[in-house]
């Protein structure tokens, strides 16, 4: 039968794959169930992230059982919580390997714990699914066999922002950062700083700041901003802990001396409120957002935009999007790789080959994964704007950024390749206005 995600929501599984197919064997024995592993954030800060991926992918999983599974194999997940720790969390995921036969893994959100699980992954031979983590550095210091991402990564989403930045406020002069002491932050901090000199060398970075992650109170770092009184505040935090830094600063006016960049941002808005100023420059890792007007009469996007209010009473963020995204992605490569085996089940092998390469959809534009397992993923950024028909800002004057543009060629490191971009990037015909939502 066919992908019954693709006969429900009109996703297409890639027909074809940029090469040939090894001559693996392949596994002739289709189960009754197929048990996937999903890790995300049921607890700390990090859970209003995860816990809104998590109902989104129940409610693709319920869909999928409901139009007969994968191929017959009704879908049973098991959600590890990643908020216990990097050593609670490898412990379950081995268990779930070796003792329920997990032949996929969806983890992680955490960079940190994405660089830890890939190596287990790889030794365990378990298709392993990135679909959230960002750090750029995950798939250039390794090549691996069963590890993909199937979103974009630091490097394009902070070049994006660079560029964004540089439209709206060509003359820019001064500069801050405030972001979480760990992989992503240091990481995507260090894109974003390499991008932003490349393109306008004169910028001066007035204060790096890196509160502990998970830090209750910014106090400190908002004072030190204040009086410093940079033209735009950068941060990449996310969660719980961008939620708390963007309330402390907006209750003393940080926004009234300095324009936020939040190149991430869109996941804390609706949580926020009326805490999240009008006028921040904000992305959302990836080009999936349910106001965006290019997608307004979008059939798919709409009935998942309904599910998913229905069953949490809020709008998909994009970490919801990223999860469904490698769900998605999985199911498409598992379809490819069953056709090449004339319909007997795939090995998980021939499901690893078929990711490679693979053209794929899930709930925003086409992607398509490169050679060495990273996805290409446009970059949508905008502009915070208060208006009546939500209680929270939406994200106006979008500009879409295309992956190809920005992206790290593959077999170079980003760190390096993302000096070399030019300043007549800022301004590229290829970079598309959409027109405002409201």
């Amino acid at each position: 039968m066919k992908n019954p995600l693709a006969f429900l929501l009109g996703l297409v599984a890639a027909a074809s794959i940029g090469t040939a197919l090894p001559s693996a064997n392949a596994q002739t024995t289709r189960p009754a169930e197929l048990h996937i592993g999903i890790a995300t954030f049921m607890s700390g800060a990090g859970a209003v992230q995860g816990i809104p991926a998590k109902a989104g992918a129940e409610i693709w999983i319920d869909q999928v059982n409901a139009a007969g599974g994968i191929d017959g194999a009704k879908l049973v997940p098991h959600f590890m919580d990643e908020g216990l720790g990097t050593e609670k969390l490898l412990s379950e995921y081995r268990r779930l390997i070796q003792e329920q036969g997990v032949k996929v893994m969806f983890a992680a959100i955490s960079s940190g714990t994405c660089n830890t699980v890939a190596p287990v992954a790889e030794d365990l031979k378990v298709l392993n699914v990135m679909w959230n983590c960002g750090t750029e550095k995950l798939l250039e210091e390794r090549r691996y066999k069963y590890v993909f991402r199937t979103v974009s990564n630091a490097e394009m989403e902070m070049a994006s922002a660079a560029i964004h930045l540089l439209r709206v406020r060509p003359n820019i002069k001064t500069i801050a950062v405030v972001n979480q002491d760990y992989s992503w932050g240091r990481d995507s901090w260090e894109m974003f700083r390499r991008a932003l000199l490349a393109l306008k060398p004169d910028v001066k970075i007035v204060a790096e700041l890196f509160p502990k992650f998970g830090a209750p109170d910014y106090s400190t770092e908002i004072t030190r901003l204040q009086a410093l009184r940079p033209e735009v505040v950068v941060s990449t935090a996310w969660g719980g802990d961008l939620d708390t830094l963007i309330r402390q600063a907006t209750q003393r006016g940080l926004h009234k001396t300095s324009q936020w960049l939040l190149p991430i941002g869109e996941g804390s808005i609706e949580r926020l409120g009326k805490s999240m100023p009008d006028g921040v420059l904000i992305g959302m890792r990836g080009d999936a957002y349910f106001a965006d007007p290019e997608f307004s009469n979008d059939p798919r996007q709409k009935a998942f935009v309904t599910a998913f209010r229905a069953k949490t009473g809020s709008y998909p963020i994009f970490a919801v999007s990223q999860l469904i995204a490698g769900l998605q992605a999985w199911a498409d490569a598992h379809a490819v790789a069953q056709r090449a085996v004339k319909g007997q089940w795939p090995s998980t092998e021939r499901v690893a080959d078929a990711m490679r390469g693979l053209q794929f959809r899930g709930l925003s534009r086409p992607m398509r994964i490169r050679e060495d397992g990273q996805a290409l993923q446009g970059q949508l950024m905008g502009i915070t704007r208060t208006v009546p028909e939500y209680p929270f800002p939406i994200v106006n004057q979008l500009i879409y950024v295309p992956a190809d543009l920005v992206a790290t060629p593959v077999g170079r490191k980003s760190a390096d390749w993302i000096e070399t971009l030019s300043p007549s990037i800022v301004r590229s015909d290829r970079i598309r206005s959409i027109a405002p939502s409201h």
